[in-house]
């Protein structure tokens, strides 16, 4: 079977980037040392010759006759050089100084003569022949200054000349040495070019391969799939993140297999009860008014624990999925808290006591039917694990810019390994809690939901064996002093279903909410 190359893979792309950098270094390596040599090479000597002629005539201009002729002589040798003074008697030339070991050539005569012809017509007393004149025999750069111009001023026939010729040597022997060079450099180039982007592109592709066979792993059902990085930050991050991810997934998915058995206990029971009890009125009871009556009802108090139950898990699922939309308004808060109170008065007969702690008439901005639902699944949860005292104790404190509502029990308490778990739905407490058969198992989660979609700051302060105490936070619009209120406010139906429902044994279930 034959491979085809990934064009789109980062070994691939990661070796050609290397390859295509490698190969244009070179490129631009050739054409500034082989193809540009000869233009560099003159362009280097006329500024050298430049250089020189204006050293030479600041010696010259401060009268140091001696540094002259020795500034002539080193900087001929120093830039390899042919340097003549010549002087003008009455237009004729004389030789003052020459390089050691030269005289005038009869190749430089024609340019001598022609360079001072070019003087004798310029304003500046200079004159420049470059290697495509032909005055010049051979490839050079060629200049000429009058170094007493300042005197002498347009009148050139008494003048003092200093001719620089700089021969421009053959490079074709230079070029082929350094083609040769490169043709080397360029070979060792690519090659390490090649096998350094063969190196990175393996050591970067290799854990972004094994993350994704982890992921494959994960996508079959594998949940708790640790991912693991390799040696560069990004990876790790990702690395990291991922195996967050897989762990999240992994308790979501226990959840939700929790939620369904728990759901299915929950259902299955009230199911059960109203087919027994239909199948007792159908068999035994159906002639007896009295006990017809009571297996009525107890279908009727199951049937209602039953669409409690169902409701429950349809509020959780239209507030997590945002589309139950908030009512917010302004609404007093201590007159929220002291409603609901008023209907647990039923429980005073099965010893349950109520206080409240409200020093102000608290108003707040939110939606009062989710907050009155909030407050009675706390209190509620309240009732079902309070202690052998039955005391629910409800407060409203003020607390800067906030009004902290809380509702604290004398019961079993909350494991602190569990605190932070326990607005989960269906969330199994290691501690040993029990909760009635008539509970959803969904009230605390509710709270969080409807809180969370209030901003609303909450929590729970529990110790083991002394009680918990739940709470939430909202801004205060304003605070007033209490006025006289009635306090026969009619009981909510719908809490008292829940609440005095008959009394029936209770189960373990290891569940707070």
């Amino acid at each position: 079977m034959k491979l085809k190359p990934d064009f789109r893979s980062i070994n691939f792309k990661t070796f050609m980037y290397f390859v295509l950098f490698a190969g244009t270094l070179m490129i631009l390596l050739w054409a500034l040392q082989v193809l540009f040599l000869n233009n560099f090479y003159g362009i280097l000597k006329s500024s050298q010759t430049k250089t020189v002629t204006r050293e030479l005539q600041h010696s010259y201009l401060h009268n140091d006759q001696e540094r002259f002729f020795y500034d002539i002589s080193n900087l001929s040798r120093s830039y390899d050089l042919n340097i003549y003074v010549i002087t003008y008697s009455g237009g004729l030339p004389i030789l003052v100084y020459t390089t050691p070991g030269e005289d005038i050539r009869d190749n430089y005569s024609s340019a001598i003569q022609n360079m001072y012809g070019q003087i004798q017509l310029s304003d500046e007393g200079t004159a420049e022949l470059n290697n495509t004149s032909e005055d010049i025999p051979e490839k050079m750069f060629a200049s000429a200054t009058v170094l007493n111009r300042a005197d002498s001023g347009t009148d050139y026939e008494d003048a003092v000349v200093l001719y620089i010729f700089s021969p421009l040597r053959p490079v074709t022997s230079t070029v082929k040495i350094m083609t040769t060079i490169l043709i080397y450099v360029t070979i060792i180039s690519l090659v390490l070019a090649c096998i350094l982007s063969l190196y990175l592109s393996t050591r970067i592709t290799r854990p972004i391969r094994k993350i994704t066979r982890s992921a494959e792993r994960l996508a079959h059902g594998e949940y708790g799939v640790v991912f693991k990085g390799g040696h560069y930050t990004e990876i790790n991050n990702l690395a990291d993140t991922l195996t967050s991810a897989s762990i999240e997934l992994e308790k979501s998915d226990l959840m939700q297999k929790d939620l369904i058995a728990n759901v299915s206990h929950d259902l299955r029971t009230p199911l059960t009860m109203i087919r027994s009890y239909a199948e007792m009125i159908r068999d035994i009871s159906g002639d007896n008014p009295e006990k017809r009556e009571q297996h009525l009802q107890v279908i009727i108090d199951e049937s209602d624990r039953l669409n409690n139950l169902v409701e429950d898990l349809l509020t959780v699922s239209r507030l997590q999925s945002g589309k139950l939309s908030l009512e917010q308004a302004e609404f007093s808060l201590t007159d929220t808290v002291d409603a609901i109170v008023s209907t647990y008065d039923i429980m005073a007969d099965r010893g349950f006591r109520f206080t409240v702690d409200c020093p102000l008439d608290f108003i707040v901005f939110g939606d009062r039917d989710k907050i009155k639902q909030v407050i009675n699944n706390l209190v509620t949860n309240a009732i079902k694990f309070c202690g052998e005292d039955k005391l629910i104790a409800i407060s409203l404190k003020k607390r800067g810019r906030l009004v902290r509502f809380s509702v604290e029990d004398h019961g079993p308490g909350i494991a602190a390994e569990d605190l932070d778990h326990i607005w989960e739905r269906y969330y199994r407490s290691s501690s040993n809690m029990v909760r009635s058969s008539e509970g959803s198992g969904l009230g605390l989660s509710i709270v969080k939901e409807i809180l969370t979609l209030h901003k609303a700051s909450f929590g729970v302060d529990s110790t083991l064996g002394q009680g918990s105490a739940f709470w939430f936070e909202m801004d205060i619009v304003r605070a007033e002093k209490l006025q006289d209120k009635p306090q026969d406010v009619p009981a909510e139906p719908a809490v008292l279903a829940e609440i005095a429902q008959p009394s029936e044994p209770v189960e373990e279930d290891n569940t707070h909410g």
